[in-house]
């Protein structure tokens, strides 16, 4: 089970598109390949997966644990994981978390992918700067993106030359390999009508023009996989929200609470699904904000969710803690009447980014004790009246406000679960 990581200097690099080009040309060529995602990311993992049709795990080196990590990673085939920003950005104050940190944890080379449309000579400071900064980490090869011409290749090649780092492809640019996207990253998978014609391009330049064979060359070997231990499910019979609104949800914890025993029965709010009979309803974050005229006269759905709160405890994350709320007011600044279970209002017509990890402790509600989590989201709370659901600290383990609102059977915050602190 060999695998390589993909990362990058910064943001905006193009290593999403590389890895997708990969994982599609491999899985075409009839290769056994799977996808993971450094860091907390829903989006780029559904990618991942139309790109070559195996599950993608989301491993966090700021919230999961060494073993744990391994576990998610272990599998069939080569595992190509797609770094976050930079290589070595993480947590404040010291990087915690950082694609770097997997690449310690897990004992795996890393490809760094290099932006070089608007750089010469210059390239060859940043690799060699990248690959000395940490011992530990080991910068196996390079792939330059966005490269503008045969002579600009050349100029970069003979520059990287005395570094002695494999440049394992050069990429030209290609308007037509741009992502659209949206606030909290790409637009979704689903969403993308064009999409296996999007990754087959993305395979074709990869093809074209980076050398797989010597690539895959370079993939070390996954660690030895410890003993399980999954995290118990919050209640044996589950029914989760799942649809283009409430699509945030991480396989890795529904795996563990099917593996527990759970039932788990997902229905749509989009399409006015009634609630399932369940002990525990859990809306997941997205893109209700989208879609809240739509959710707002959904009355079967609304219906059944308050009627569901009255036997069974319900729970929402981010976009779905918005909705439990009574008003939800969109970008345009119109308002839309939500579920009323929690004196909630929200807004979008006044964005503001909340951004950063969290360690959440709650005495209450369906997920007691502490936990690692991330927040990252736009909405800006108009009103919150009730009793808190979390005492919260930063990554850095700053005290913050606390988070939620617990109500009842009711409950939620714009937080999303990762982890159980062990």
């Amino acid at each position: 089970m060999p695998g390589l990581i993909l990362s990058a200097p910064a943001s905006g690099s193009g290593k999403t598109t590389v890895t997708l080009g990969l994982l599609r040309a491999l899985a075409r060529q009839g290769r056994l390949v799977r996808g993971a995602k450094s860091g907390p990311d829903y989006i780029d993992p559904r990618f991942h997966e139309a790109a070559c049709g195996a599950p993608c795990p989301n491993l966090d080196a700021w919230a999961m644990t060494p073993d744990r990590l391994a576990q998610l990673a272990a599998g069939p085939g080569m595992l190509l994981i797609e770094g976050a920003m930079g290589l070595f950005d993480g947590a404040p104050p010291e990087g915690r978390g950082a694609t770097a940190d997997l690449a310690r944890h897990l004992s795996l080379p890393v490809i760094l992918v290099i932006d070089a449309a608007r750089m010469a000579q210059s390239v060859a400071a940043i690799v060699a700067g990248f690959a000395a900064h940490d011992p530990d980490v080991t910068v196996a090869g390079v792939i330059l993106n966005r490269v503008g011409s045969a002579r600009h290749e050349r100029m970069l090649r003979a520059a990287l030359a005395p570094l002695g780092l494999p440049v394992l492809g050069a990429l030209p640019r290609d308007s037509g390999l741009a992502h659209p996207s949206r606030h909290l990253g790409l637009v979704q998978a689903g969403e993308r009508p064009d999409l296996a014609a999007f990754l087959d391009r993305a395979a074709d330049a990869v093809e074209r023009h980076v050398d797989i064979d010597a690539l895959l060359a370079l993939a070390s070997p996954l660690p030895k996989v410890p003993p399980a231990r999954p995290v118990p499910p919050p209640a044996q019979r589950l029914a989760i929200a799942s649809d283009a609104a409430f699509a945030f949800a991480y396989p890795h914890q529904l795996a563990d609470w099917r593996a527990g025993g759970a039932e788990i029965t997902p229905f749509s709010p989009l399409n006015d699904d009634p609630v399932p009979a369940a002990d525990l309803v859990i809306l997941p974050g997205g893109y209700p904000e989208l879609y809240a005229g739509r959710l707002a006269a959904n009355a079967r759905f609304l219906t059944s969710l308050r009627q569901a709160a009255t036997t069974a405890q319900v729970y929402g994350e981010c976009g779905g803690y918005m909705v439990l709320g009574e008003a939800l007011t969109d970008a345009d600044g119109h308002v839309h009447r939500m579920a009323g279970l929690l004196r909630l209002e929200t807004s979008f017509a006044e964005r503001r980014l909340h951004l950063g990890y969290r360690t959440l402790t709650a005495s209450d509600g369906p997920f007691p004790g502490r936990h690692a989590a991330h927040e990252f989201h736009y909405a800006t709370t108009l009103r919150a009246d009730g009793s808190p659901l979390f005492d919260a600290t930063d990554a850095e383990g700053t005290p913050l406000a606390p988070m939620g609102l617990l109500q009842g059977r009711v409950s939620g915050s714009f937080a999303h679960l990762i982890e159980p602190r062990r």
